[in-house]
């Protein structure tokens, strides 16, 4: 018997795939309220790569990613915003296999509704 050995085809990812990764596991985290919106600028018109509260960009194979968010309060930021980092770089890892550099968290405000009476 004999065993044909061919190589195998190209995976591609595409972006909205790593979006959407990290924003529902960033939704998932204790502490995180909601995605805020991403600060204005001309150049986010012409990005593909950017939805609510998610920026991603990938360079050489390494994911780069934004994160906007609300936190809840009465929560550790420091603490929400690390555990927002490692949760998302290990989706990435382990859904898609690709290596992650810098996941940024930026605190755009802390909703204060969520505040205990």
């Amino acid at each position: 018997m004999t065993t044909s050995s061919s190589t195998p085809g190209k995976t591609t990812i595409a972006p909205e795939v790593l979006t959407s990764i990290a924003k529902l596991t960033a939704l998932s985290v204790e502490g995180v309220s909601k995605l805020a919106s991403i600060p204005s600028d001309v150049n986010r018109f012409f990005n593909r790569n950017v939805s609510e509260g998610i920026k991603i960009n990938v360079d050489e194979g390494t994911v780069y990613a934004d994160i906007f968010v609300v936190l809840k309060s009465d929560m550790n930021v420091r603490e929400v915003c690390h555990n927002i980092q490692h949760k998302v770089s290990r989706a990435i890892s382990e859904m898609v296999g690709m290596e992650v550099g810098k996941i940024n968290i930026h605190v755009e405000d802390i909703d204060l509704t969520t505040a205990g009476d």
